[in-house]
């Protein structure tokens, strides 16, 4: 026997992870939506008129940040100016896929695009950088190089923000990190929905109460266009292990 949705007669699609609740997937988008501009509202995210940078991988989380953002602004009328902000890292069989599949976004939402490349920025590509120093920390100098290209590029173009698409799991899975890395300083900040709110460019996190595993099914459901294939040198990050210790805690729970 089919079970019934929770909030209303239809019925239910799905069992959602956050409270265990059968819904149907027009409640499931509502909830989650709803719960994404009260993540907004609530913490000051936005001000009317402000210039957003979405930053844009192609993949899931930024995907339906960009889907979110555009439907929430029309809706909720936050006024802002969004465009996607995408970074070419120079990864053979990785970015360059990926990025046609923001291009796609950029055409399906009507969202301007700007792409910075490591090669333009730094004169080199992360390829050539692992060729150097081969494997081993490749992903800590590549995310400290990203940061300061989104932000390099936030300026280029004249943000007032940027919004990334870091969602619940990946707030655990930092906290974790610094955790074990003893990094106070960063522990205390990385919870923030907003950081950097002391310089010029602040950064916002709207999906900072939201599961992965709605946000996939959010994707799935909507039938978004995203990339999912993994980065080639994801492998060797440290964050691999933080990621595969919370899901253990998720089904041990």
């Amino acid at each position: 026997m089919s079970k019934q949705c929770a909030r209303c007669s239809s019925r239910a699609a799905l069992r959602r992870p956050k409270t265990l609740e059968q819904l149907c997937k027009e409640c499931f988008y509502q909830c989650l939506e709803d719960e994404v501009h009260q993540t907004i509202t609530s913490n000051g995210l936005f001000n009317p008129g402000e210039r957003v940078a979405v930053a844009a991988s192609g993949g899931k989380d930024s995907t339906v940040l960009a889907h979110m953002l555009t439907l929430l602004n029309k809706r909720h009328n936050y006024g802002l100016d969004l465009f996607l902000l995408s970074i070419d890292e120079g990864i053979a069989g990785y970015r360059d896929d990926s990025l046609e599949t923001v291009k796609r976004n950029e055409a399906y939402y009507g969202i301007p695009l700007k792409v910075l490349s490591y090669r333009e920025l730094y004169g080199w590509s992360m390829d050539q950088i692992v060729a150097q120093i081969g494997t081993k920390n490749n992903c800590t100098f590549c995310g400290v190089f990203r940061r300061q290209a989104l932000d390099r590029g936030g300026v280029l173009e004249k943000a007032d923000k940027i919004a990334t698409g870091h969602n619940a799991d990946d707030i655990a899975e930092t906290i974790l990190l610094n955790m074990i890395r003893g990094d106070l300083p960063r522990l205390s900040r990385c919870v923030n929905a907003v950081t950097g709110g002391e310089g010029p460019l602040p950064r916002v996190k709207p999906f900072k109460y939201t599961y992965e595993k709605e946000i996939v099914m959010y994707a799935y459901f909507k039938k978004l266009d995203y990339f999912s294939t993994e980065c080639v040198y994801a492998p060797f990050a440290a964050r691999g292990f933080a990621r595969d210790f919370v899901k253990d805690l998720e089904v041990r729970e």
